[in-house]
């Protein structure tokens, strides 16, 4: 049988890929890719041709049958999402577990994703800490968050710009205005930007100045001291 490898690819620059990763994008028989175009950029900068298949949220049911009956006939396999690692709020899950109990070695290697950095650079308590990624944008979404209330770990979660104001004031009216929190944007990337502050102040900072680009939000668990939130605060009134 052949072996599925799951690429992390670099979430803003193009340098933050492995060589191992690069390794097996030029060994690979196949490149499953989120949007071929978005691979195709990184693949042309490492001078890269292998071939690319289309592998995404819409048509991974369809598609991971016929790509299991590859690894079987032999085939190495190399899935990447646009940018980070595929199966973290991407693509990725379904397959591997349709390869899994095919029986098909997978191997995820070790790479780029965006909340690990976000997590370290905010100063939040990271040793212990609880991934959400992106919350439900209807049902389901205050039910959420009334559930992270009493979450003593380091909270995480996705959003995206245009809805960044409207979920950091849901969190402050559910965890608390002066929880200490963390927006990163950017990650990586030329306009990369982390503003630390209680979840009020952030609400008023996003109002003022409307984000771009890829959003991580970080949020102290319901433990957190109030003299070190005083104490973490950068934005000036």
């Amino acid at each position: 049988m052949g072996i599925l490898y799951i690429v992390p690819t670099p979430v803003g620059n193009l340098e933050d890929i492995t060589l191992r990763a690069l390794r097996i994008l030029r060994e690979a028989d196949v490149i499953l890719a989120e949007d071929t175009r978005t691979t195709g950029v990184l693949l042309k900068h490492y001078d890269i041709h292998n071939h690319l298949l289309s592998h995404h949220k819409f048509n991974e049911h369809g598609t991971s049958a016929g790509i299991v009956e590859r690894l079987k006939a032999g085939q190495t396999v190399a899935l990447v999402s646009d940018a980070g690692t595929p199966g973290i709020s991407d693509p990725g899950f379904f397959l591997v577990r349709e390869a899994v109990g095919a029986g098909i070695d997978v191997q995820c290697l070790p790479g780029a994703t965006a909340f690990v950095p976000a997590l370290v650079a905010s100063g939040l308590p990271d040793d212990r800490f609880c991934f959400e990624g992106f919350l439900p944008q209807k049902k389901g979404r205050q039910t959420r968050l009334l559930a992270l209330a009493d979450e003593t770990r380091t909270m995480v979660f996705y959003e995206s710009p245009h809805r960044l104001v409207k979920t950091l004031g849901q969190l402050a009216e559910t965890l608390g205005a002066d929880r200490p929190a963390c927006v990163a944007r950017e990650i990586s990337k030329v306009h990369e930007e982390c503003v630390r502050g209680t979840l009020e102040e952030l609400v008023a900072h996003f109002s003022q100045t409307p984000p771009k680009g890829e959003i991580v939000i970080i949020v102290g668990g319901r433990e957190e001291k109030s003299e070190k939130k005083k104490s973490y605060l950068n934005i000036k009134e």
